[in-house]
């Protein structure tokens, strides 16, 4: 089994990385073999609705950028973990790109998704958070993905990088929704 944590943050090894880094070392605890994959701030293409993944179905996306890369990731994972600090009360620029592009990949090739477990992971310096993990729970939920629960929503709070390692509810929430995680995708083996 294999969960790969996607960080949508524009900085690298940040607050976003924390905690998704923390959901995924509960993971290994359990067994599961983990990706960090961080997008950095080279920025993707947003969707141009060609719909060429419709005409294609081969579980690409016709735009020539590293969306491809990724959505060969999401493929071989049987979890997949998104991750964005909250701008402006919402997903990052980037996050939404590779939620659009996989997404539409995804429908236009079956739903090539459905059944993998899915969770959010949001950061936030102060608002914005409960929009921020919502909109990450559509991509799941569209996609027929099986999303598992923690002990609290899967946030935490911190401004400067690394600050969110202060927050040790979030920290706290992020393993017990890596337990959780592990064993739902376990239950789905079965």
């Amino acid at each position: 089994m294999k969960v790969l944590g996607i960080n949508g943050s524009a900085r690298l090894g940040g607050n976003t990385a924390v905690m998704l880094n923390t959901a995924l070392e509960a993971l290994a605890d359990e067994g599961v073999e983990t990706e960090l994959l961080e997008l950095g701030p080279k920025a993707l293409q947003g969707c141009i609705a060609c719909y060429k993944c419709f005409e294609n179905k081969d579980g690409r996306c016709a735009v020539d950028d590293a969306l491809n890369g990724h959505i060969e990731k999401m493929r071989a994972a049987d979890g997949i973990l998104l991750g964005s600090p909250t701008y402006f009360a919402d997903v990052t620029s980037n996050m939404k790109a590779l939620m659009d592009r996989a997404g539409m990949v995804a429908r236009a090739n079956g739903d090539m998704f459905r059944r993998k477990a899915g969770a959010a992971v949001v950061t936030a310096r102060r608002g914005g958070a409960i929009h921020t993990f919502d909109t990450l729970n559509h991509f799941f939920f569209i996609g027929q993905m099986i999303v598992p629960g923690s002990c609290y929503w899967n946030m935490g709070y911190g401004r400067e990088p690394g600050q969110v390692r202060g927050d040790g509810e979030g920290l706290d929430t992020m393993r017990v929704l890596g337990r959780n995680m592990a064993w739902l995708l376990k239950k789905i083996a079965d």
